[in-house]
């Protein structure tokens, strides 16, 4: 797999966002990346370095449109934290 196709999206919340200040980014990625696939893909990616990965899988929600029900795509989240030294992900341009 390509990193450009591990890395889906970052995810922006307002807890997330809270969160860049101290170095962490929350990214949407495939169902299928590892830890370390998800690494090396930020890493190659951005240009910096990666402390560590955690991962989450996130069900889909139950979203109903009158009597008919269904779910929303499950995903997988990586809630990636780096190295003091390194550079800032630049997600938003100025």
């Amino acid at each position: 797999m390509e990193s450009r196709d591990i890395i889906l999206r970052p995810v922006i919340t307002e807890a997330a966002m809270d969160r860049m200040a101290d170095k962490v980014y929350t990214f949407d990625v495939d169902t299928r990346a590892t830890k370390i696939e998800v690494k090396k893909a930020i890493e190659d990616i951005f240009g910096v370095k990666v402390v560590k990965v955690n991962i989450m899988n996130v069900k889909g929600k139950l979203k109903r449109q009158g009597r008919y029900a269904g779910y929303t795509k499950k995903r997988r989240k990586a809630i990636v934290t780096l190295t003091a030294d390194s550079k800032e992900i630049q997600l938003f341009e100025e």
